[in-house]
């Protein structure tokens, strides 16, 4: 997986999975529209941390086939330092109804040269979730195909915008969740294991945060591999804060800066 669907994965900081399309909607109890995150990212270069870039994350109120939602866009950037190492340049959007069922997904790419085009649109015949994705490679060469499934599937926006609303009271420590995930060419399943709670001051803010704290792994040859630590506010909001990513060219770190919009107060800030 590519940093930027590592950084979106982290945003997505809480699991679920359905059988029926009842079941993918939900209501949701995190956001509003008009909510902005901004996060700095940082990368360890042979044993000093440098600024690699910003990440930003916007919520706006939107119409989908005459029915009122929500757009999710995450804009992603490399720092001009990082640029000569690995430049990175991505949008991701998302649409959903009010009940956060996904609708339409895209991203677009340019990712250490590797420009790409994800597309997925959803559809429920039957009630059940059917996908029509389409993925464009750096060549303009695309390839089209349907996906049928008894289950909800999301792509990375969809399920961070359903997973915030997710109640976390009955996670116990070792949990394991697993979920079908889309892209344009696609469907995997991923494995989410919580870590339990913790304390996190921030580094620029000094803001110290009561978290949830989650890792994504992967099981080649069947041995777990973190690909990613993420510790997310422990209270309504469920603001990813902190984000540990372990990629192929190094680890980078993603921290929170600033926040505007939030639907509720934040109240998991530890008083001093």
């Amino acid at each position: 997986m590519n940093a930027k669907r590592y950084i979106l994965f982290c945003l997505a900081v809480i699991a679920f999975s359905a059988r029926v399309s009842a079941q993918c909607a939900a209501e949701n109890t995190a956001f509003n529209a008009g909510e902005e995150l901004t996060y700095d990212l940082f990368f360890n270069w042979k044993f000093v941390w440098v600024s690699a870039g910003s990440a930003t994350m916007n919520i706006s109120q939107t119409r989908w086939e005459g029915k009122p939602g929500y757009k999710a866009y995450l804009i992603t950037r490399t720092s001009s330092r990082l640029d000569r190492f690995f430049l990175m340049r991505d949008t991701m959007q998302s649409i959903v109804t009010e009940d956060l069922t996904p609708r339409y997904y895209k991203k677009g790419a340019n990712e250490g040269g590797r420009y790409y085009v994800d597309e997925v649109w959803y559809s429920y015949p039957g009630g059940k979730p059917r996908l029509r994705q389409r993925f464009q490679n750096r060549d303009g060469v695309v390839t089209e195909k349907t996906y049928d499934s008894p289950k909800c599937i999301y792509d990375m926006m969809s399920l961070l915008l359903r997973a915030r609303s997710f109640k976390t009271e009955n996670f116990r420590k070792g949990d394991k969740i697993k979920m079908p995930m889309a892209d344009g060419h696609k469907v995997e399943d991923i494995t989410l294991i919580y870590r339990g709670r913790e304390n996190f001051k921030m580094k620029k803010t000094g803001i110290t945060y009561r978290c949830l704290v989650f890792s994504f792994v992967e099981y080649p040859k069947g041995k777990e591999k973190e690909i990613i630590t993420f510790y997310i506010t422990d209270d309504d909001n469920h603001i990813p804060v902190r984000l540990d990513l372990f990629l192929r060219f190094g680890v980078a770190k993603a921290y929170l800066n600033k926040s505007k919009g939030l639907r509720r107060e934040c109240n998991s800030i530890v008083k001093d």
